[in-house]
């Protein structure tokens, strides 16, 4: 699904057939998580190939290297040069790009590692969370506290937290898992954040127990530059029962809309509202088209 014999990925400043791209079975990530990654678009654009938010995409990265004391020596430049050269070698130029730092060293300790291994793979992906609005259900499992973990940093180990909450609301049917935070406060999903819309404003939770998003971030952009008015603040999820319609962001899953959470249902179809509107707005300025910034009209 994400590479066959001929694919090329980046690995400790070679380029290199994908199957050859490997790491030992003592490394010290692969037995506990101990690993940060990225997750970044690249666009076909009248320009030609370009990757949104490069910079935005590679400084996170230094940060959550720093954030768990593991050495990163590539430089934010180098790193956007490295993806562009493997996006090229791979003829590929709608792809999602996947740079991941791990201690390969064999390493059975709990101390962070001395040095590390840097790659850089690409594939064709599609929305990571389909085009239809998505069914969410609260789930029993909370986002990790952030005075355990660097919840700001994109870590790989949290992920585990991810997985088991995605897979539990699926196995009851859902699409998608809604995560509080420990103090009973919406937090996000699994792989995206999360806003709601009431009275023709938008409302998404805080830095907290969340991960900014780069793909948020530029959602409360390119609202705020349209004249909505963006809210973060702690809200539970029984809040939502006065929300009008809801959408989650992410650079896998772009802008995606809410169909319902649990038994609150949002009637109005996606397309109608604040969050169908900026989804427009971000695949146009995505793939480098002309974006409008005068005050979105969103039909009641």
């Amino acid at each position: 699904m994400y590479y066959s014999p001929d694919t090329i990925a980046f690995l400790d400043g070679e380029f290199v057939p994908a199957a050859q791209a490997t790491c030992g079975v003592y490394a010290q990530s692969l037995h506990y998580g101990y690993a940060v990654f990225e997750g970044i678009r690249a666009y076909a654009t009248p320009a030609g190939t370009r990757i949104f938010k490069d910079e935005e995409h590679y400084e996170r990265l230094h940060y959550s290297c720093k954030a768990i004391g593991l050495p990163l020596p590539y430089s934010v430049e180098e790193l956007t040069r490295i993806s562009y050269e493997v996006l090229e070698r791979n003829g590929l130029t709608d792809a999602y790009i996947r740079p991941l730092v791990f201690a390969g060293a064999p390493n059975m300790s709990l101390k962070a590692a001395s040095t590390s291994n840097v790659l850089v793979a690409v594939w064709e992906w599609g929305k990571y969370l389909g085009d239809q609005s998505l069914r969410l259900t609260v789930s029993p499992y909370e986002r990790p506290n952030p005075k355990a973990v660097p919840i700001e940093a994109k870590v790989a180990g949290h992920y585990v937290n991810s997985i088991i909450a995605s897979t539990e609301a699926k196995g009851r049917g859902y699409d998608e898992a809604l995560l509080l935070d420990m103090h009973g406060h919406v937090a996000e999903g699994p792989g995206a954040n999360f806003f709601f819309e009431r009275d023709g404003e938008l409302v998404t939770p805080p830095a907290g127990s969340i991960l900014r998003g780069i793909t948020r971030n530029t959602i409360i952009d390119l609202a705020r530059e349209a004249g909505i008015t963006v809210t973060e603040r702690f809200f539970g999820p029984e809040e939502l029962r006065t929300a009008e319609a809801a959408f989650m962001t992410g650079t896998a899953a772009e802008v995606i809309g809410v169909a319902s959470v649990d038994d609150v249902v949002f009637e109005r179809p996606f397309q109608q509202t604040i969050g169908g509107m900026l989804a427009q707005h971000y695949q146009a300025l995505v793939t480098g088209q002309s974006v409008r910034t005068e005050r979105l009209e969103v039909r009641a």
